[in-house]
């Protein structure tokens, strides 16, 4: 990348995690339908998706999502050339891209050998301890 680029980067778009997060809610900042949503994505595979998709992208690690700021990182993405055309023609604004890319990581590489592992140990660990924090009102 070069320097003017770089400086440049305060105009390009903002994609945070949470707005393809199928898990969240509108509320806490999802952005798409849930059947088109995935679950979970990471930074970096919301930027393999961008290169993939033919998109220059860049990952800020210490930006945080400010509805839920443990949520560290957030892409940022150029779609058009200086220009005005696109990068890629397919995707002509935010919400393109972010369909295109929550369509994309389920497929990711390094997923789809993380669920094959995950799916056994987590369906035992979040059994008993996704209770505790919800309990209704009491019957009397």
């Amino acid at each position: 990348m070069m320097d003017g680029e770089i400086a440049n980067i305060k105009k390009w778009i903002v994609i945070y995690p949470v707005y393809i997060n199928s898990k969240k809610t509108i509320v806490e900042g999802r952005r798409i339908s849930t059947s088109k949503a995935c679950e979970n994505p990471t930074c970096a595979e919301i930027g393999d998706c961008c290169s993939y998709l033919k998109i220059p992208f860049a990952i800020e690690i210490d930006k945080a999502y400010p509805r839920d700021f443990m949520q560290r990182g957030r892409v940022r993405a150029l779609l058009k050339r200086e220009d005005g055309t696109l990068y890629n023609p397919a995707i002509s604004s935010r919400k393109q891209l972010m369909l295109h890319v929550a369509e994309l990581v389920p497929r990711h590489p390094g997923r789809t050998k993380k669920q094959e592992a995950a799916s056994t140990s987590t369906a035992a660990a979040a059994g008993p301890s996704s209770k505790s924090g919800k309990g209704g009102r009491k019957k009397r």
